[in-house]
């Protein structure tokens, strides 16, 4: 099953990567997919261990990381890197579409980095009134957040593990947020 899910991936990013620089994005920093469980989460803080589902594995994300602007204000709140992104349901569940500011901190001298993600997500589930096993997601527009442990396994290559959540913070009366739980694989230009 991984053998498949690597091969998957691998298959799906050349794909991007090569149109990437045919086309010479030179703004474009990084081109990411990756396989995700689906809602296998419901809280911001994936702290309560036991209640993870990790079942679901139905989820594709493709995720395209820009430089950050050369705007003094962009300075001051650390570089992030802006990201538009996408994760696709293939059960019929929710499909979401985000726009993120994202940080990177390395962990001392290594490859590896942490990763925080924060922005806004559209999707297709339920406002209200979902099927029993769908979320009442409450709002069209919700919260986006992820978060990431790293590795640049070259120079080009990165691989994560990742934890997106989305939901509304309460703001629309219902607020059933879900997160996912996977890997992506990423491409650097």
């Amino acid at each position: 099953m991984r053998k498949l899910v690597v091969t998957l991936l691998l298959f799906l990013l050349a794909p991007i990567a090569a149109c990437a620089q045919e086309l010479d994005l030179s703004i474009v920093e990084e081109v990411r997919v990756g396989m995700h469980a689906h809602a296998a989460h419901y809280s911001l803080w994936p702290v309560y261990v036991g209640d993870y589902d990790l079942s679901r594995i139905e989820d594709v994300s493709f995720d395209v990381l820009f430089g950050s602007p050369q705007i003094d204000a962009f300075r001051v709140i650390g570089e992030p890197l802006f990201e538009l992104g996408t994760t696709i349901n293939f059960a019929g569940r929710e499909n979401t579409a985000h726009a993120a500011l994202v940080w990177q901190v390395p962990v001392l001298d290594t490859p590896v980095f942490l990763e925080g993600a924060f922005g806004a997500a559209i999707h297709s589930g339920y406002l209200t009134d979902a099927p029993d096993g769908e979320h009442n997601l409450g709002c069209r527009v919700n919260f986006y957040e992820r978060f990431g442990l790293g590795t640049n396994v070259t120079e080009d290559v990165t691989a994560l593990v990742t934890y997106e959540h989305m939901s509304n913070a309460g703001l629309c009366d219902a607020n059933d947020g879900y997160s996912n739980f996977g890997v992506r694989l990423g491409r650097k230009f």
